[in-house]
This record gives structure tokens, C-alpha cells and sequence, in this order.
């Protein structure tokens, strides 16, 4: 890869082409992955709870790439040139081929969001194999993000491979995060949201979070280590109360109401581990040495 080392650029334009043909498939992730686990969840129910007739197994098949992408307005296939990352729907105008139905914006917004992340990632690190896994690390970050906005789902499926995969690193030292910062970090970050939620219900008894976001804390301690949790929960928190209530507003929903939490955990992960170590520095030599 020396390559990289004459041509620095290479690697940050490569990297955002290829988040932008990712961003295709991310957004195949995110509507597809919730209708695979209700597919299983009755599968299941079917082949355990038989006495309850109502409920029937999936009549098809239904995966990631099958069946192939169709207008969910009209059920036309979408052909090759439909499916161009950013450019099919410039060139369709945000519409459908036959039934000139509107084509959600979620779907250019995926890709250019994770073609910038892409570049911002390769553009500061430059290349190494642990920017390589930032990369995957940013990209399961926005289908998590996107997918508890849609659902107030975290699949397991996402999460626990992201924890897995930030020891695993540090494990192979190819994260810069020590083993055992890394391991800390997870169990640290799942540990906080347990107290949290568990201390929430005593004095309420509310359920305050759900499960899965300890996990996907576990999953950020694990790639950024114990030292960046602090900035995560603090960023997402102020994240949480500024888009949260905006969230619940455009929602029409009350203040008590849940909302997706993940986007802003996974926002401030992703900040944390591109910027972190900058507003590290940035804290320590002009707040902290202010008070001293």
C-alpha cells in the first residue's frame, strides 16, 4: 500500500467512492434488516407456539438480496441504472420510472452521509488498516442510527459484532486502543446504562432505555476504550435533549414519550472517535488549565 504514502488523496477519494456505493447498500440494510427479524420472529413463533393458529410462518423468502429491489409504491423491479448511487435520483428527479411516485429523500441522504463520513475518516487518518475499520465502524453506526429512527429497534445483529470486532482489533493491535482499555470500555459502557436504567425504574418505575443501547455504549467502549465515554454520554445527552424534543415535536408526541436514542449515542461515537482526541487536548489546555 506504499502507494497511499506518495498519493495521500488516493486513499481519501477512493474511501468516499466507496462509501458512497456502500450508502446504496446501507439503505438495502436499514428496510430490509427489521422485515428479516420479524420473518424470524415468526418463524419462530410458528415452530414454538403452535397452539396459537393464527399466527403462520413466512410464505417467502426474504433476505438481503432477495427479493430484488422494487418501487414500494407500484412493486416495479428497479433496473440497474435505478439504483446508480446519488445519480439515479438526480436523474429520475426523486421519482419513481413508471408510476412517478415520489422517491423518499432517505435514500440520496444515506449515501452522500455515508460518502462524507467516509471522507472525513480517510481524509483525517489517512490510510492505515485501523481508518479501514472505521470505515465498517462508521457504516454500522448510520444503519443503527437509521433503523431505531424507523423502528426503536437495535438489532443484536449489529451490535454484538461491533463489540466482538472493537476487542478483536486491539486484540490484533491494529486499534491503537490498548486490550485492555478496550475490554474496560465495553463492560464500562453496557455497566453505566445498566445502573442508569435500573436506578431510573427504582425511583420511577419507568423503564428509562432499552436494553440494546447499553450494548451499542458497550460497542463504542470497545472501539474508542474507557477514557472517551465521558465525551460520548455527555454529547449524546446534549444531542438526545436538543433532536429528541425535536424529534417528539415534529412526532406530535408528549415529553414522556420514548424517542430513538441510538442516532445520538451513535453520532457522538462517531465524533468521538474521528475528533476525540483533538477535543481531548482542546479540554485539558483551555478549561481545565483556565481553572488552575
Amino acid at each position: 500500500m506504499e502507494v497511499f504514502n506518495f498519493y495521500p488523496w488516493l486513499f481519501t477519494l477512493l474511501a468516499t467512492v466507496f462509501g458512497l456505493v456502500v450508502g446504496s447498500f446501507l439503505n438495502v440494510v436499514i428496510y430490509r434488516l427489521p422485515v428479516i427479524m420479524e420473518c424470524e420472529w415468526r418463524r419462530e413463533c410458528a415452530v414454538f407456539f403452535q397452539e396459537y393458529k393464527k399466527i403462520a410462518p413466512p410464505s417467502s423468502r426474504y433476505s438481503l438480496s432477495v427479493p430484488r429491489s422494487v418501487c414500494l409504491s407500484c412493486g416495479y423491479q428497479l433496473r440497474l441504472i435505478d439504483i446508480i448511487p446519488l445519480v439515479s435520483w438526480f436523474l429520475l428527479k426523486g421519482k419513481c420510472h413508471k408510476c412517478q411516485e415520489n422517491i423518499s429523500f432517505r435514500y440520496p441522504l444515506v449515501e452522500s452521509l455515508a460518502a462524507s463520513t467516509s471522507f472525513i475518516v480517510a481524509d483525517h487518518f489517512g490510510f492505515s488498516y485501523f481508518a479501514v475499520a472505521l470505515l465498517f465502524f462508521t457504516f454500522a453506526l448510520i444503519v443503527i442510527a437509521f433503523i431505531d429512527l424507523d423502528t426503536m429497534l437495535l438489532p443484536d445483529q449489529l451490535t454484538l459484532p461491533l463489540i466482538w470486532s472493537g476487542i478483536l482489533l486491539s486484540l490484533l493491535k491494529i486499534n491503537p486502543v490498548s486490550l485492555e482499555d478496550s475490554v474496560v470500555g465495553a463492560v464500562s459502557g453496557y455497566l453505566f446504562f445498566w445502573t442508569i436504567y435500573w436506578l431510573f425504574k427504582l425511583c420511577t418505575g419507568k423503564e428509562g432505555m432499552g436494553y440494546s443501547d447499553f450494548k451499542l455504549l458497550a460497542a463504542i467502549g470497545a472501539w474508542l476504550g474507557w477514557q472517551y465515554l465521558g465525551m460520548v454520554v455527555l454529547f449524546s445527552s446534549l444531542f438526545g435533549l436538543c433532536f429528541g424534543l425535536l424529534q417528539l415535536r415534529l412526532e406530535n408526541k408528549e415529553i414522556g414519550q420514548a424517542f430513538a436514542f441510538a442516532p445520538h449515542l451513535a453520532m457522538a461515537g462517531w465524533i468521538s472517535s474521528v475528533f476525540g482526541e483533538k477535543i481531548m487536548v482542546w479540554y485539558w489546555e483551555s478549561v481545565v488549565v483556565w481553572y488552575i
